[in-house]
């Protein structure tokens, strides 16, 4: 099983997450990662951002969030 470490300033952002578990999807073609607060999400409303984040709702409940251009997101690549 491979391993990895996460960096500290990720583990308080995990711990504000609306909802615990939390289901992490990454598509990799298309650099979209897929955050889910609960299975199935049955979303009946999304907000697109202009940040490329998707908010997906179910009513008033955030259900998950998708992020597109994920790895431009990280620490090494654009805001």
């Amino acid at each position: 099983m491979a391993t990895m470490t996460l960096p500290r300033t990720v583990i308080g952002p995990l711990l504000a997450l609306p909802a615990h578990p939390v289901w992490v999807d990454y598509d990799e073609s298309a650099d979209v990662l897929y955050l889910s607060f609960r299975k199935p999400q049955q979303a009946n409303d999304s907000i697109m951002q202009e940040t490329d984040m998707i908010y997906h709702y179910h009513d008033q409940d955030i259900v998950g969030i998708t992020i597109l251009n994920a790895s431009a997101k990280t620490q090494g690549g654009e805001s």
